[in-house]
């Protein structure tokens, strides 16, 4: 599966912390970030990351147009609920696509291991149908 991640500044080393937690699950998948978190994943576990640009400088938007073509099968997205951001229109769209195109989406923690143990388990096998390889 083409898993994506995204973090906001202040997720960002929630977001190292969770990759290196799971990561002999994600190790089994292919990992695509924006810059600056892919970075971080990369260096602090070891597993490859295909990086985009960083998230102010469209990453994000790289990552909808991966979605909107059904190349993304997961996405993580550790947003800042609290702090409004300039980017947030971008972010709105990237919840929108994952929604038109059945796409799991993880936008905290919690519901990013449930994501992970489901991924584990097969659960979410089914976007191998969906999106064949």
């Amino acid at each position: 599966m083409n898993i994506a991640l995204i973090a906001h500044d202040s997720k960002k080393e929630l977001m190292v912390q969770f990759c290196t937690a799971y990561s002999r699950t994600l190790s089994q998948h292919k990992l695509v970030a924006t810059g600056t978190t892919g970075k971080m994943v990369a260096e602090a576990t070891g597993l490859p990351v295909q990086r985009f640009l960083s998230g102010t400088h469209g990453g994000d938007q790289q990552i909808a147009a991966r979605i909107a073509c059904n190349e993304i099968d997961l996405l993580l997205f550790f947003r800042d609920p609290i702090n409004a951001k300039p980017g947030e229109p971008n972010e709105m769209n990237l919840l929108r696509l994952c929604d038109m195109h059945s796409i799991p989406l993880a936008t905290n923690i919690a519901t990013a291991e449930v994501l992970v143990h489901g991924l584990e388990r097969g659960d979410l096998d089914w976007r191998d149908i969906v999106n064949p390889k």
